[in-house]
């Protein structure tokens, strides 16, 4: 990791008296102050909100810093460099999170197909000529391919003798 911490010495006689290296002291307490805060957020939040973190390692090393004479004016987190292991790791974090996305969407596309089958079941458990049409449809589809060889049940014919009943009474109902 890389940061840069601006301060300016406020009281010349704490800053010489108070401490011994006062350049030194607030390197140290800075790199230690940032390690410290980093380490308590995850890298999306680092890269998301580096200007909250900036802020909170400010006031944290200023704090410190203070009773030397020094006040720290920014701090600006400049790079972060990662482990190879941590990179990783990362990228197995990244992937199962798409993973999980990707298995939820699925599900919710199979719970939206099973509605929808249960709508259509229920129609055609309203409407038994329904499920007919439906047979119908299916053959013309296949008869389509014109490579396939249909063999109709004896039940089917007598489906389609209904069938053809049920029309022959709607028209006539009209």
């Amino acid at each position: 990791m890389a940061a840069v911490a601006y301060f300016k010495v406020v009281n010349a006689y704490d800053a010489v008296v108070a401490i011994e290296n006062y350049n030194r002291a607030v390197n140290q307490i800075a790199q230690t102050t940032m390690r410290n805060v980093i380490g308590q957020f995850l890298l999306d939040d680092v890269l998301s909100s580096t200007s909250r973190i900036n802020e909170r390692i400010k006031e944290i090393i200023d704090k410190h810093s203070e009773p030397w004479g020094v006040q720290v004016t920014a701090v600006e987190i400049k790079d972060i460099n990662l482990p190879e292991t941590m990179r990783r790791s990362m990228a197995r974090q990244a992937e199962a999170e798409r993973e999980k996305r990707a298995k939820i969407i699925s599900a919710e596309g199979e719970f939206l197909s099973a509605q929808k089958l249960g709508d259509a079941a229920d129609i055609i458990t309203a409407h038994p000529i329904a499920l007919q049409l439906r047979n119908l449809q299916v053959l013309l589809e296949i008869a389509s391919e014109k490579n396939s060889t249909i063999v109709f049940p004896a039940s089917f014919m007598s489906t389609v003798r209904d069938l053809r009943d049920f029309m022959e009474s709607e028209v006539k109902g009209k």
